[in-house]
């Protein structure tokens, strides 16, 4: 009697190696998008204010806004139009604040102006530890243009943006006042704030003419 004959097995054996350089090909391309998204996110602009104030746990709302151009005579006054505080849109005192950060407390009616313009305005409370000023003072100095930063005590411990933006001719939209409320700063949920809403005011003005001290 003959021995049965071992069937063969028709498939042709895996090769290790190359399971591992597939493998391997595939996570480095895993990694490196991961990578590109996380270094998009953090450049701003790539993910919506709102979500980028709520990952960073800050709140934030937009309001609709009030007719542009409407000035008020005393820098002092709280119009009842405003309807966000600080002010995001409505009245505002005629000459506006120069661009700058500053140490005391300014005029909200002359910083108002400032967002009619399409400035971003952030303002901080007493409470807010002074590492996170000097922080806020670091984001300012990379990239001051339209930038106004300025102390506002009673936010206490809260620092605040504010911006006012309006579509030009051909846009979709309508005009409204965005403002954000954070304990600490962030730098995505800021620079995303910063990048997306600036430049967009009812009075489109070139970045240009919105330097520091102007």
């Amino acid at each position: 009697m003959q021995a049965p004959k071992t069937r063969k097995d028709p498939r042709k054996p895996v090769d290790r190696r190359m399971v591992l350089l597939v493998a391997g090909a595939i996570l480095a391309a895993a990694i490196g998008a991961g990578a590109f998204l996380l270094l998009r996110d953090a450049s701003g602009g790539t993910t919506d204010v709102a979500t980028a104030m709520e990952e960073a746990g800050c709140t934030y709302r937009e309001v609709d806004a009030g007719a542009p151009g409407i000035h008020i005579a005393n820098p002092d006054a709280r119009p009842k139009e405003w309807t966000t505080d600080p002010p995001t849109n409505g009245p505002h005192y005629v000459t506006p604040a120069i661009f700058n950060m500053y140490d005391e407390p300014i005029q909200l009616a002359r910083g108002l102006h400032n967002l009619e313009h399409g400035g971003i305005a952030i303002y901080y409370g007493r409470d807010v530890p002074e590492e996170q000023v000097d922080a806020i003072a670091r984001f300012y100095r990379e990239d001051p243009v339209a930038l106004l930063v300025a102390p506002l005590p009673r936010l206490g411990n809260r620092i605040a943006l504010t911006a006012w933006t309006a579509p030009i001719e051909g846009e979709e939209g309508e005009p409204k006042g965005h403002l954000a409320f954070c304990t600490r700063f962030d730098e995505n949920a800021f620079a995303t704030f910063r990048d997306e809403l600036r430049f967009k005011g009812p009075e489109r003005f070139p970045p240009e003419a919105l330097q520091p001290g102007s």
